[in-house]
């Protein structure tokens, strides 16, 4: 089977890219590196010895898309290609909601032009808003998000139910991201933000390798066990795994729309990766606490039970894996 996968240089994109390699299957890679290095390419032969084809481009440019898929007869489609920070998206809203949707729809215009219906979406737990309670399961109400961001994967979600109404051969698995950190093992590739980072641990690592000065934990007064917030973190290697566990779902059965959490079913604090970080590295992340940013919540983890009985999958790595892995990553790549 040969494999579009979209933002495939990207975090999560370049881990999924690796397993897919590793379990025989053909990518080709689009990707506008907004937020990823075209020397991630070269990184994914390295770790697998087997080539991606590259575009590089926009998802929102239909006449690349036309002919991605003229060309290389694409089977099935991984969507990675969003904008994902909280926070940020609360400050580019606009910028949020004209990417994360619109490519969406420009996609599905040309999949559907192909007839490719083969779809694996990446979505975010962030469609839960404020949970009702812990852990969540995916029959639980979605909507009252707090971020655009997570609105954004929400309309989508909302789209890709109309769109599988509307025609039942539509083969959609809509995954559930919970909070993916850390690295591969290898330490060739991993989440390297352009920028400050927007996420908790490539931050905590730039902390530790002394390349940032502090890190700001944002709000200690949340009703949790030490005040700051709870989230259900999963090494991105186990998350790359899920999306091999959709797509043979897909392949297998017959067409559907699914959806999975992804994530441990395990709640860590701010404080609780901090730790775990400074012990399995034996080092020093020196932290302030700052004011609650807008659009957090205390507390979301998961009831993975689902993505275990109908999968086959569930998250295998520790949260020590995941920082290890993680300072590994930012230690090899320092002076790049």
């Amino acid at each position: 089977m040969k494999i579009l996968v979209t933002g495939g240089l990207g975090y999560i994109g370049s881990h999924t890219c690796v397993e897919l390699l590793k379990e025989g299957y053909e990518v080709v890679v689009i990707d506008n590196l907004s937020n990823a290095k075209e020397e991630v390419k070269d990184k994914i032969k390295e770790i697998t010895g087997k080539n991606i084809k590259f575009y590089l481009g926009d998802m929102i440019d239909e006449n690349l898309l036309d002919k991605i898929f003229t060309e290389e007869k694409i089977d099935a489609v991984i969507d990675f290609a969003a904008y994902k920070a909280v926070g940020e998206s609360v400050q580019k809203p606009v910028e949020y909601y004209t990417n994360n949707i619109s490519t969406v729809l420009v996609l599905l215009k040309e999949m559907k032009k192909h007839n490719v219906k083969k779809l694996v979406f990446s979505s975010s737990a962030t469609v839960y808003g404020n949970p009702e309670h812990v852990p969540i399961k995916e029959t639980d109400k979605t909507g009252g998000t707090t971020n655009p961001y997570g609105t954004s994967k929400l309309f989508v979600e909302q789209i890709l139910k109309d769109l599988y109404k509307s025609d039942n051969a539509w083969d959609i698995a809509i995954l559930r991201y919970f909070n993916p950190i850390g690295a591969h093992q290898s330490g060739l590739i991993g989440e390297e933000p352009n920028g400050i980072p927007a996420n908790l641990m490539p931050y905590i690592a730039k902390v530790a390798s002394k390349e940032l000065e502090c890190l700001s934990v944002f709000g200690n007064d949340y009703p949790t066990k030490d005040g700051t917030g709870v989230r259900d973190y999963i090494h991105v290697v186990d998350l790359a795994k899920g999306h091999i566990k959709a797509l043979e779902k897909l392949e297998r059965e017959q067409a559907g729309l699914y959806i999975y959490n992804l994530g441990t079913g395990i709640g860590y604090s701010v404080l609780d990766i901090i730790n775990a970080f400074e012990k399995v590295n034996q080092v020093k992340v020196n932290y302030k606490i700052a004011e609650r940013r807008p659009g957090d919540i205390a507390e979301c983890y998961s009831d993975p039970t689902k993505a275990k009985q109908e999968l086959g999958w569930e998250a295998k790595l520790t949260i020590e894996d995941m920082c290890k892995d993680a300072y590994n990553f930012i230690l090899k790549n320092k002076n790049n």
